[in-house]
């Protein structure tokens, strides 16, 4: 019994024909008819509109290796070594990345597809430009091949980083976006501030000479001069130089009294510095600065200290008293001097304190008249004015 059979392969399409299981040939676009007596043939319909549709793994890639000749005007292989990465270019257009040790294919259509490979063990550091579009890339497929192919680094300005791949430093990094090829490798980071940072040490408990417990914070200014050094001497910088910087201050504490520690705070500033910059500098590392922001006594010891400065003020206060009032005395006794042999300015200085009294009375009663209160002034002038 005859069958004719009636195929159609639009233009989104391929057809794979097969004759007893066995491959035939590519089908292009169009209407067929094939007369099957015996049903012998089948037809695998593939729709091709995916973008970069690939065929990697499946059994259609097998075909085409198969039959190479069949397939070469249909399909592009593909195929990178253990140590090569792809770029897959779409009319010209970064558009994926695949892999070291794959292969695969695409149909092809009006788009053309080009498979740019890369020695990615002679170069693992991908060149700025690829770096800067990898790094901004909008399409999702090339966006998420970037993710797994590429480690991004982002150096800020007045930074530096070390990039070690597989735990061995390979080069140094300045300011700028840096992309390391992740495939066959482990690239990490060691990023260092090269700016002036600061560092707040909190306060802690300790003992001075005379056996005071105080809480001292300091405040300090640091900046890594030779990362370098500082990279493979150092674990944690910072952790170093906050041990460093709460030492110094122990050490200095506890070798001077409470009176010593607060009468000059710029001296323990200054011990507390050079002993910090002796270590620091060591490991690549300057200490700007250091500053005791406040010292914390306990409750106890700060009351008695108000009360020791009270009673200072206090004899001070009664020392400036006294000697006011022995200058007072003082003056006294010159003007007494002074008058003694003039009894005119005697008489003065009284009419001068009888002023200031009747300035402060509203009354003022006087018995036996004027005459009687001027009679000695009177007497006076007449004495040493003789008519």
């Amino acid at each position: 019994m005859s069958i004719n059979k009636k195929l159609i392969i639009t233009e989104a399409q391929r057809g794979l024909l097969f004759r007893d299981q066995q491959f035939v040939k590519i089908l292009p676009p169009g209407v067929y008819r094939l007369w099957d007596w015996l049903n012998r043939y089948r037809l695998q319909i593939v729709t091709i509109t995916a973008p970069l549709q690939q065929t990697v793994g499946d059994d259609l890639l097998n075909l085409a290796q198969l039959h190479p000749k069949a397939f070469a005007p249909y399909l592009q292989l593909w195929e990178t070594s253990d140590m090569e990465a792809g770029l897959v270019y779409q009319n010209g257009t970064l558009k994926d990345i695949k892999a070291p040790g794959q292969q695969g294919a695409y149909w092809k259509t009006q788009n053309t597809i080009r498979i740019e490979k890369i020695d990615i063990g002679a170069q693992p550091a991908l060149p700025k430009p690829l770096a800067t579009q990898l790094a901004n890339a909008k399409d999702e497929i090339l966006r998420k091949a970037a993710l797994n192919a590429v480690a991004f680094f982002n150096i800020p300005d007045q930074h530096i980083g070390f990039l070690a791949v597989d735990n061995e430093i390979r080069a140094a990094l300045s300011a700028g976006i840096h992309a390391w090829w992740r495939f066959n490798h482990c690239p990490t980071l060691t990023l260092f501030d090269l700016r002036l940072q600061n560092m707040e040490v909190n306060g802690q408990e300790i003992l001075t000479k005379d056996r005071v417990s105080l809480r001292v914070n300091l405040s300090a200014t640091w900046q890594i001069r030779e990362p370098e050094k500082t990279r493979a001497e150092l674990a944690d910088a910072k952790e170093f130089l906050y041990r460093e910087l709460q030492l110094a201050l122990r050490t200095v504490v506890s070798t001077q009294t409470l009176d010593e520690l607060l009468a000059d705070k710029n001296s323990l500033n200054r011990q507390i510095l050079e002993i910090a910059t002796a270590k620091a500098s060591a490991y690549g590392i300057e200490v700007k600065s250091v500053g005791a922001r406040d010292i914390v006594l306990p409750g106890e010891m700060k009351a008695i200290l108000t009360q020791v400065v009270e009673a200072q003020k206090m004899a001070e206060a009664n020392l400036i008293k006294r000697q006011e009032e022995t200058q007072a005395t003082r003056s006294l006794h010159n003007t007494a001097k002074v008058m003694e042999g003039n009894p005119i300015l005697l008489r003065l200085k009284e009419l001068e304190a009888l002023e200031k009294i009747t300035a402060r009375i509203n009354t003022l009663n006087v018995y036996g008249g004027l005459d009687s209160v001027m009679n000695g002034m009177v007497k006076l002038i007449d004495k040493t004015n003789p008519a």
